[in-house]
């Protein structure tokens, strides 16, 4: 099972804001079937995706978190350009179409943060 650097309520923003490029935050929970299926897929990414950066957010450990980005179902992906909030990042849990979701992400224009 692949392994991401976890971010708690005490250091997200100022990790985020230290980390440079693109980099996708999945909040996730242990118990979720799905959630190990998108961690597999986001592994393959980070694997053939040079600079990437890839952190993971217990939601159960974390809900200040999960009511300051809105997290209405497990996993939920966010994206992050140059430590600032960029948009929601969805894909179905397969590596080609997480990487497909990510370059449309990435060519459209930052939202507001929630």
């Amino acid at each position: 099972m692949p392994h991401f650097a976890a971010l708690t309520q005490f250091d997200f923003h100022h990790r985020l804001a230290e980390t440079p490029g693109v980099t996708v935050v999945c909040f996730t929970a242990p118990a979720c079937g799905s959630c190990r299926q998108m961690k597999h897929a986001l592994h393959c990414l980070y694997i053939t995706r040079p600079g990437l950066a890839v952190f993971e957010v217990d939601a159960q450990h974390e809900p200040g978190l999960v009511r300051e980005l809105e997290v209405f179902h497990l996993p939920s992906l966010f994206l992050f350009v140059d430590g600032e909030y960029h948009r929601p990042l969805e894909a179905e849990p397969l590596p080609d179409r997480l990487a497909a979701a990510l370059d449309t992400a990435l060519a459209l224009p930052p939202l507001d943060p929630p």
